[in-house]
């Protein structure tokens, strides 16, 4: 699935997070997305491997996030 900005997504925890926008890293040129929790507006950047990548989370392997809708 690709990204795109104003899509809605679920953290495997529950939160709902909302994609603000997509840029590189200065020093390293990685891909990173900004991104914001719709409970209380917190705001994060996280490379764009790790947004894809499985985590462990009671004793299973689950998505980080769950593509919720496009907004």
């Amino acid at each position: 699935m690709e990204l795109k900005v104003g899509q809605i997504w679920r953290h495997y925890k529950g939160k709902h997070y909302k994609m603000l926008v997509f840029c590189k890293h200065s020093e390293t040129g990685e891909e990173l997305v900004v991104y914001q929790r719709q409970e209380d507006g917190n705001t994060y950047a996280r490379p764009i491997d790790l947004f894809f990548k499985d985590v462990e989370w009671e004793g299973k392997i689950v998505p980080r996030f769950i593509f919720v809708r496009d907004n």
